[in-house]
């Protein structure tokens, strides 16, 4: 069997044959998940993979391991393009304007390669992306082939070229979340960057201009991917090619007047993520979309389900075959996002980039460099009707999302949800109680 792997946001569907689920992004699943899977004593799917036979090609950016340990447990290829990309957009900054300007901190980039001599446009992305399909054009003879693409778009700076910046009909985008008045019930932080970020005066044919630009983003991974589609079917692989096809995380692109994302706030806009699987020919599936509440940590519990590998480490993911089988609806009652630091954690600041007010992240960052409540620890239960986020120094919120889709309305002190908050609060002690602690499959000695 081989296995690919393609790591984006916002896809549109193109095979086929596939599943389409709303996944939700665990943001940082506090010290269990996220800790032990970066931990170079356990594995993570790559490496498990790489040391089950698998060849391991890897194009694109490093969220995943720690550099420091090499990309040598991990793939076989940690794959560099023979031609080298020019600075893209977080390098090369001179679309901010002047420091001064409402546009400093918007991350709007818009129209990308109109000064350019090339006739194509060239970016990391593409980069890989060609890569990859080199690489399925060439699959090794003697092992199976996983390839895992994380590609950088549609993350911001929001800047697109042709013919994606024109395709996107800007009176066609949907409504735009408006801020509840004074940002009342919301997290402190929202507030603070919404000041910084110095958006207050944008018209909304500036919003949609800038919200097009990211659906061209969108628009242009969904091209490539169906160009990575198209290399396995060339190649005579895609029937045998499970296709995973997911974000890490979404992004606020003008709702409640913000840009960019936050590190412990859990509006949908940020922790509901689409999340695409085109399983290898003869699994059971039911086509479709499903909207069943599913984690990205069931990601590698449904690869290694596929393969009939057993973990060897302890992990929370749950494998999804049962869904896209159609012999459940009901995938998990709740989904969960962790996010923030406690007080006295330096080490969770974000400090070991630029500090200075100029940088691009400021706004958002300079909340976490601080002592105040706005970089507050919290968690989030969600379930299909209501999310609860608990925060260690601020308010807590309480969302009816049948009446209250948008999040604006905190309920957390209305009697008539007393009960909904009580049993949201039980299941949020369950989730701590069986993920708060794994041991080590393997011993040590003591002697």
């Amino acid at each position: 069997m081989s296995f690919s792997q393609a790591y984006c946001q916002n896809p549109v569907c193109t095979p086929s044959r596939c599943s389409f689920m709303s996944g939700w992004y665990p943001h940082v699943r506090g010290h269990r998940t996220m800790f032990h899977m970066m931990n170079p004593d356990e594995p993570v799917l790559l490496k498990t993979l790489k040391d089950e036979g698998y060849h391991v090609w890897w194009g694109g950016k490093n969220d995943l391991v720690p550099a420091e340990n090499g990309y040598g447990e991990y793939c076989d290829v940690k794959y560099k393009p023979d031609r080298s990309p020019p600075p893209g957009t977080h390098q090369n900054q001179s679309w901010r304007g002047s420091s001064d300007s409402d546009n400093y901190f918007s991350f709007y980039a818009g129209k990308l390669g109109s000064s350019k001599q090339d006739s194509e446009f060239y970016d990391s992305d593409w980069a890989n992306v060609l890569g990859a399909i080199e690489q399925i054009k060439h699959v090794p003879e003697d092992k199976p082939l996983c390839i895992y693409l994380p590609l950088e778009y549609p993350h911001p700076p929001y800047g697109v070229e042709d013919p994606w910046y024109s395709m996107i009909d800007r009176s066609m985008l949907p409504e735009r979340i408006l801020a509840p008045e004074g940002w009342h019930g919301k997290p402190s932080m929202l507030k603070g960057i919404h000041e910084k970020q110095n958006l207050q005066g944008w018209s909304e044919e500036r919003w949609a201009e800038l919200r097009a630009v990211y659906y061209g983003m969108c628009a242009r991974v969904d091209h490539q991917f169906g160009m990575v589609m198209d290399a396995l079917r060339e190649t005579g692989i895609y029937d045998e090619t499970a296709v995973f096809f997911f974000s890490d995380h979404g992004d606020f692109t003008g709702d409640y007047g913000l840009v960019e994302k936050t590190q412990n706030t859990f509006e949908d806009c940020l922790t509901r993520v689409p999340f695409v699987v085109k399983p290898p020919k003869g699994a059971s599936i039911e086509p479709g979309i499903n909207d069943a509440m599913i984690e990205l940590i069931d990601f590698p519990a449904t690869v290694e389900a596929l393969l009939g590998l057993k973990p060897q480490h302890t992990h929370f993911g749950r494998s999804l075959l049962p869904l896209i089988a159609g012999e459940t609806g009901l995938h998990r009652d709740a989904v969960f996002c962790e996010g923030g630091r406690i007080h006295g954690e330096d080490h969770c600041k974000e400090m070991d980039g630029p500090t200075d007010s100029d940088f691009l992240y400021y706004p958002r960052l300079s909340y976490q460099w601080g002592e105040g409540p706005e970089h507050t620890k919290a968690v989030m239960c969600r379930t299909k009707d209501y999310k609860y986020v608990r925060r260690l120094y601020e308010m807590d919120e309480l969302y009816d999302l049948n009446q209250d889709p948008h999040e604006l309305v905190n309920r957390i002190d209305d009697p008539t949800l007393a009960e909904v908050l009580l049993t949201l609060k039980d299941r949020l002690l369950t989730f701590y109680q069986e993920t708060g602690d794994v041991v080590p499959h393997k011993a040590h000695k003591r002697n």
